[in-house]
């Protein structure tokens, strides 16, 4: 079968749409940051930063929706490489196994922060996209897939450091640098209602069938972190911000929320969004994770 023009048209739009897309939000989400920093110009120094270790440990649950697109890379084109959407889809119905876990040590305006997450969930409800021959890529009809699925393990660690260049009362601003790691192992099972045709005699994607791939993914990262104490009481506000390149084309990361300081620890609640979006051709595309988070921060 020759691929459609128009189709093939229609996908290019798409690409250079998401494309935009990602530069508007990631564009908005900069702003907002320089926003939030020139708002904390009244953070007086006024309070002389600890020469004491202090540290501080956060276990935590996060439950976000995933958003986004796997681009399969498979040794021969000439069975077709599926392009996997997992729609906007909580994981806690399907996770497995979830820990995560965050530290930090601090010593006077110097900072290191560590955060560790592992997720395994599976049976995620997708949709084939397309199918990419080597020559051509043909689009796939929503209606034609009869249910795909796709199961997710992923392992991030991020670690950065940070330099306090505001702190007094009224809170703390942090710069800081550091890297994050991501590795994936994913895997889709396609069930489609018939074969799919490729651009050339013999070329044939089954109308069911499994592929996996794992990907390693090394970024730098900058970005800043802020706590601001709402008046005198326990309560404050946590910010924080990042944004990075390196394996990925692009990745960020904020979250936002409130907190309540006891005696001993700290109830935290956020909401945390993660985006990863890789070169074309590579398996992690435009993808998302967005949700709440509640820890509880134990000091020492």
């Amino acid at each position: 079968a020759i691929p459609d023009r128009t189709k093939v048209t229609n996908i290019k739009v798409c690409l250079k749409k998401k494309s935009l897309k990602n530069i508007r939000t990631t564009a908005l989400n900069v702003v907002f940051a320089l926003i939030l920093v020139l708002s904390l110009s009244n953070i007086a120094a006024a309070q002389a930063p600890s020469d004491k270790w202090q540290f501080s440990i956060t276990p935590y649950l996060w439950i976000p929706d995933i958003d986004g697109t796997l681009s399969y890379d498979v040794p021969s084109r000439s069975v077709g490489a599926p392009t996997v959407s997992v729609g906007a889809d909580s994981y806690l119905e399907n996770l497995d196994l979830g820990l995560m876990l965050n530290g930090d040590a601090k010593k006077g305006r110097w900072a290191i922060y560590t955060d560790v997450i592992y997720l395994d969930f599976s049976n995620t409800s997708s949709k084939v996209e397309s199918i990419d021959f080597g020559n051509a890529k043909i689009p796939v009809s929503p209606s034609i897939d009869a249910g795909t699925e796709t199961s997710l393990r992923a392992a991030a660690w991020t670690l950065t450091g940070g330099y306090g260049v505001l702190q007094g009362d009224r809170g703390r601003l942090e710069i800081m640098a550091g890297f994050r790691y991501l590795h994936v192992k994913a895997s889709s099972d396609w069930r489609l209602a018939f074969a799919v045709d490729g651009p050339l005699g013999g070329r044939i994607f089954s109308r069911s069938g499994s592929v996996n791939q794992r990907p390693v993914i090394w970024d730098g990262i900058i970005g800043f972190r802020v706590r601001i104490n709402l008046g005198s009481s326990k309560f404050y506000v946590p910010y924080y911000f990042d944004i990075g390149t390196g394996s990925s084309s692009i990745t960020y990361q904020g979250l936002a929320g409130l907190g309540y300081g006891f005696k001993w620890f700290d109830l935290v609640l956020v909401y945390r969004h993660l985006f990863y979006d890789m070169d074309a051709g590579k398996l992690i595309q435009d993808t998302r994770f967005s949700g709440p988070a509640l820890g509880i921060t134990f000091r020492f």
